[in-house]
């Protein structure tokens, strides 16, 4: 159960700080937000930088700096530490050097007390995530990544752009890994209403026009990180909004990395992954177990196998 509305973040680099700054600036449900970070003076500075903007926001909130202990009374503790990706790096490059930056994180955390929710967003998130599970042995449904959150924003983006619909009024996700291996959930996809199965049997775009959707989801974040370094304020907005439907109990359908144990076909099993989920203030309420296509299966199985191929190597 929720107990203070308090938030701590771990990690105050783009990432992180973009979801400060987006939770300061929508905040309606969050008291406190406490920031940890390796580098003490750049937590407190942006600390500082939040606070002086308080005059500005609809609702003020109580920001910190702090250290581990903190975590004690929080309700989500939100990880965004760890090595970035670099250009011509994948996600699954950083595994080794941020299982371990993670060991030391989340058994800190642990030792304080905490019993809320994580909420984990640094890659590769979907091994990331179950690590901290692990090392925490939380119960899996208080251990959330933001899995293909950030991939299906970019993909209803696109979709938008291309149909001059609304984002709000398409539904499609993303599933698998946040990464090179994730697929489009195109059988299950509507625009305004309408399945994108009549669009394609009228003309109005085509299979390989799809593909090259996909093509730029799964780019975007080469592309980000070739022009400007890294990415960061998506994602932060997307963190924003996981950690919200946790305070407000939102039950809201979140694309996020779940723990699947036999869903989709029962060949997935004992792995955190990018999959439509009921976020409530318990965490994971439900992981959506839809019907998907034998093509979309095949993906999902395949993307499991990769992050499970990673995932065998670390010593717990």
């Amino acid at each position: 159960m929720l107990k203070s509305n308090k938030v701590v973040l771990i990690g105050a680099g783009g990432v992180g700080s973009s979801f400060a700054y987006a939770l300061t600036i929508d905040n309606s449900l969050v008291h406190e937000l406490v920031i940890i970070d390796v580098n003490e003076n750049k937590a407190k500075g942006e600390v500082m930088d939040l606070n002086h903007g308080q005059m500005f926001l609809k609702k003020n909130i109580n920001v910190s700096f702090g250290t581990y202990k903190d975590c004690v009374n929080a309700d989500i503790v939100v990880i965004t530490a760890g090595l970035n990706q670099k250009p011509g790096e994948t996600r699954l490059d950083l595994v080794d050097k941020n299982s371990k930056i993670f060991k030391d994180i989340v058994t800190n955390v642990v030792a304080s007390g905490f019993d809320g929710i994580f909420v984990v967003a640094s890659n590769p998130v979907d091994i990331m995530t179950y690590v901290t599970m692990k090392y925490s042995k939380f119960p899996i449904h208080k251990v959330i990544g933001t899995g293909t959150i950030l991939d299906t924003s970019r993909l209803r983006y696109f979709l938008s752009d291309r149909f001059n619909v609304n984002t709000q009024n398409i539904h499609s996700y993303i599933m698998g890994e946040h990464g090179d291996s994730s697929f489009a959930t195109w059988d299950e996809t509507k625009i305004a209403m309408k399945p994108l199965s009549e669009y394609l049997a009228e003309g109005k775009i085509t299979e390989l026009e799809l593909d090259e959707i996909h093509k730029k989801v799964v780019n975007a974040a080469y592309e980000v990180i070739k022009l400007k370094g890294a990415t960061y304020y998506a994602i932060g907005l997307g963190i924003k909004n996981i950690v919200n439907a946790i305070i407000g109990d939102q039950n809201i359908i979140l694309p996020i990395s779940s723990y699947i144990n036999g869903q989709y076909g029962g060949l997935i099993k004992d792995i955190y992954i990018g999959a439509p989920s009921i976020v409530c203030k318990e965490g994971v309420k439900e992981v959506l177990n839809f019907k998907i296509s034998s093509k979309e299966l095949e993906k999902f199985n395949n993307s499991a196998n990769q992050l499970k191929s990673y995932i065998d190597k670390i010593e717990f």
